[in-house]
């Protein structure tokens, strides 16, 4: 039955009702890569030729294989139901079996493995889960700006652990305050480091190891960027060191090693109780990945892996090129020992923000401030790897011509 037409002549407007912002949206921190986004589409829009090298979004495909996989899932009615609400076996099994491979870590794929919506998600929601109001997260500065998000949601604070240069970007426990200790309850660590692109040794994970078991602090070991170590030294996993599991996880993503950013796949892995949480929120959130993104993901994982090597081999070039251009100019940095970023010192008279802004204005040339990761970021900028060799020296070329190190 239809509803009765308005009759009235002169209805009344209805007036828009004013939204009230929940608290915690009015905690979140700005989104600095959107505004650095807008810069750089501004600039393209004014018709000049960007290099942007201020992101850190994969350039390669997806391997074809993985691809192919993915296609024939796809056409599959199985996967066109719900998947299980904690994904499928066979994509925990797969992780388990790449780990035992890559860094003779056992994992067992029913308690201690957890499929996330990509490894941002997993390191926004382990904040949900083990924090409350008042409680304290160890956070690495400079360091990844999603981390703060997550502790922002959980309406927690956060104590800041200096990363710098003359201690390998590595934090220093001893620095710490014992009122911040007693009340912190999670800490992020992450190497190879965004946006530093340190390494870290087994002996940093042994002591924080012992630290977090001291103080009761679960540790979050941001792997992102597990695949990509240069110089023959590939970097080590937090779960590969005794003790790890009892005093953490590590989160894992298919973006960088297997170019597969918009797949959107992740995992946490290691103690169980937490991996259990992090299943119940998820739980309350969504039902786990496309079954044929999950066959995908698998078939990455313990298909051929020279995919990765190439790809590792491929960043190592990049880095070499780029590096070697900067020293043509006068730009002096140590070289990165892993990621696919470079962490430059910021020339005399300038801040990150303000070079950032007159390399883009005047060489057309994005980088993303140091201070966009933290208070310790500022002095440097970060550079992504993420075009050809020719784009990288012709990027240091269009710098070297501001005579900015002369």
């Amino acid at each position: 039955m239809p509803y009765p037409s308005n009759t009235t002549s002169n209805p009344t407007p209805i007036q828009p009702i004013r939204v009230q912002p929940a608290e915690r949206m009015l905690q979140l921190p700005e989104q600095f890569f959107a505004s650095m986004v807008s810069k750089v589409t501004s600039r393209i829009a004014q018709g000049h030729d960007v290099i942007n090298l201020g992101q850190g979004n994969p350039d390669q495909p997806t391997p074809p294989h993985i691809v192919a996989a993915m296609q024939e899932a796809s056409a599959n009615p199985v996967y066109h139901k719900y998947p299980p609400f904690n994904g499928y076996r066979f994509l925990k099994e797969a992780v388990a079996e790449r780990y035992k491979q890559d860094y003779g870590v056992d994992l067992d794929p029913d308690s201690e493995v957890a499929i996330l919506f990509g490894g941002k998600t997993g390191l926004i929601e382990i904040s949900q889960c083990l924090l409350n109001p008042g409680d304290v997260c160890l956070v690495p500065d400079p360091g990844y700006p999603d981390y703060w998000s997550g502790v922002a949601l959980a309406g927690a604070e956060m104590v800041f652990m200096p990363l710098r240069e003359s201690n390998a970007f590595l934090p220093d426990y001893s620095e710490l305050k014992p009122d911040e200790l007693n009340r912190a309850k999670l800490m992020f660590i992450n190497y190879p480091n965004n946006p530093t692109g340190a390494t870290a040794p087994a002996s940093f994970y042994e002591e924080t190891i012992r630290f977090a078991a001291q103080y009761g602090i679960a540790v979050a070991s941001d792997f992102a960027y597990g695949a990509i170590g240069y110089d023959g030294e590939p970097p080590i996993s937090f779960l590969q060191l005794p003790g790890a599991k009892e005093v953490g996880i590590e989160f894992y993503t298919l973006s960088k090693t297997y170019n597969m950013a918009g797949w959107r796949v992740g995992f946490a892995l290691g103690n169980a109780e937490i991996v259990r949480l992090i299943n119940l929120i998820q739980d309350h959130y969504y039902c786990s990945l496309f079954g044929g993104i999950q066959v995908a993901a698998a078939t990455a994982l313990t298909g051929p892996q020279d995919c990765v090597r190439d790809l590792v081999a491929m960043y190592e070039r990049r880095r070499n090129t780029f590096y070697g251009a900067l020293r043509e100019i006068g730009w002096e940095a140590k070289p990165s020992q892993g990621s696919f970023f470079a962490w430059l010192p910021v020339p005399a008279g300038y801040t990150s923000a303000s070079l950032a802004d007159l390399l883009l204005e005047q060489a057309n040339v994005m980088v993303a401030p140091g201070i966009g990761f933290g208070e310790n970021g500022e002095g440097y900028v970060r550079i992504g790897l993420l075009s050809n060799e020719e784009r990288l020296r012709e990027a240091v070329t269009r710098i070297g011509r501001l005579n900015l190190f002369k």
